[in-house]
């Protein structure tokens, strides 16, 4: 505990030297030697420090050469503003939601549209190991039926996982699911019949929208802070007109806008949420990819009375494509795991018993890392290309983890006509109408910055603000 107090206090007293011009963009810090002789610490104790603050972005290591203070222009362009209440509806945008999907699978294609990040950001070989070794080994388990709540020692995984979200919880709190959106759909069946009413962010991910739409529910969308998250005026006004059955939010790393809600407002929401007797499911999906891990923690590390129901995977983070997810539903465990058995049992035997070895034999931590490093550099440039290529009035996000970039554009630009002429040049948006049911974002766009950045993704972005501006002209 020493060691780590130790290298959090020299990471802290050099960026703070950074930030006071100490040592300026480009400047090469103090080796990792003479900052070592100089504090009379080890090494690895520097060396620690050093990465921290790599991860937070204001140092980057050169080969051969030392440490340098990042270059980052400054993000002049403004946040977006906050949306505005409307009545609950049942709207959907169901077409143009498969196009976007679809269009992430196509190739020639540069996928700025879903939220899928890059199989060069994947540990496709260590799960590839995993699997090989689990149907040679383990075969006669591996091939049987997998029955809820799952396989215990990816369970157990999971709860250990937990601990970094700030949530205490034992193997047997937890049920193991095909992703979040499984999750989430388990979690709204046992909370609401069809004819309900339930709230959500504004925007939010248009998955619920959908899933709502086939639960037979109505949505309430409550409009979202970029900055602080949820608007709890606006939900209690809601709260006071309408009978919310259930709240789906996510408290960090928000999709689309990437905000993270902070620890004094995620208790001001579960204070409300008791006054009204609203229940809560949490998506925290990307909740792993937060840049600082310490700086938020899940809605549900917060909950005292079980009003939170906790979903998340591992989509974002290890792959798409194994559908592990898990859900914490408290008291209404039982009713989930009865769903779950009359329905699909559980997730796959195979790639359950892969992610659980995966996430024994270490490297996750390590990869988490990497990736949250790659995110950091791949938004800051994004950011910027954006800043530089879009028409005048743009405004964008500022998110603190993920790969998620929502920018708006200036009203007059309608990106459902941009999303068509995008698609004419090779490249795949996400329009911000399939983010509402209601028409308020129909000039934002939603952008997947879960690509390597290079010559090809600029010139996408750089395209992308040509035709925008071609737009904003039209219709001048």
């Amino acid at each position: 505990m020493t060691n780590l107090l130790l290298y959090q206090r020299i990471a802290q007293q050099l960026a703070e030297d950074i930030r006071r011009g100490v040592y300026r963009p480009g400047e090469r810090v103090p080796s990792v030697r003479k900052m070592s002789r100089q504090l009379s610490v080890s090494h690895a104790t520097v060396l620690q420090a050093y990465a921290n603050l790599e991860d937070q972005g204001m140092i980057r290591a050169r080969p051969q050469s030392g440490f340098y203070v990042h270059q980052t222009p400054v993000l002049t362009a403004p946040t977006p503003d906050i949306a505005r209440v409307e009545r609950p509806t049942l709207v959907t945008r169901s077409s143009i939601i498969n196009q976007v999907l679809s269009e992430s699978r196509r190739e020639g294609l540069i996928p700025l549209g879903a939220a899928v990040p890059h199989v060069d950001y994947l540990p496709v070989r260590a799960l590839h190991q995993q699997l090989a070794k689990v149907t040679r080994f383990q075969s006669p388990r591996a091939f049987s039926y997998m029955f809820s709540p799952g396989y215990e020692p990816l369970r157990r995984q999971v709860a250990i996982r937990m601990r970094d979200a700030g949530v205490v919880v034992d193997p047997g709190e937890i049920v193991i699911t095909h992703g979040c959106v499984d999750a989430l759909q388990m979690s709204l069946r046992v909370l609401t019949r069809p004819g309900d009413l339930i709230a959500a962010e504004s925007p939010t991910y248009y998955g619920l929208l959908q899933l709502a739409d086939l639960l037979g529910l109505k949505v309430i969308e409550i409009p979202s802070d970029p900055d602080t998250g949820m608007s709890l005026e606006a939900l209690q006004l809601a709260a006071g007109q309408w009978p919310i059955k259930a709240l789906v939010l996510t408290a960090r790393l928000s999709n689309p806008l990437g905000v993270s809600m902070p620890d004094h407002r995620q208790k001001q929401l579960l204070n409300l949420a008791a006054r009204f007797d609203i229940q809560i499911v949490e998506d925290d999906i990307y909740g792993e990819l937060m840049f600082e891990q310490d700086q938020y923690k899940a809605l549900k590390s917060n909950d005292r009375d079980g009003r939170v129901i906790y979903c998340s995977s591992f989509s974002k983070t290890l792959s798409p494509g194994v559908r592990i997810g898990w859900v914490i539903a408290g008291r209404h465990q039982p009713e989930i795991e009865r769903l779950q058995t009359f329905s699909t049992h559980s997730a796959c035997s195979v790639t359950q018993m892969a992610v659980a070895a995966y996430l024994e034999n270490g490297g996750y931590d390590r990869h988490l890392r990497a990736i949250r490093q790659e995110y950091r550099k791949n938004l800051s440039a994004f950011q910027l290309a954006v800043q530089r290529y879009f028409p005048e009035g743009t405004q964008m996000t500022r998110p603190k983890g993920n790969f998620i970039l929502w920018v708006s554009l200036p009203v007059r630009v309608n990106t459902q006509e941009l999303h068509v002429r995008a698609l004419e040049q090779g490249i795949s948006i996400a329009p911000g109408l399939i983010f509402s049911n209601t028409e308020q974002f129909n000039h934002c766009i939603r952008l997947n910055c879960g690509l390597p950045w290079n010559h090809e993704t600029e010139r996408a972005l750089r395209t992308l603000g040509q035709l925008a501006s071609e737009l904003c002209r039209d219709a001048q």
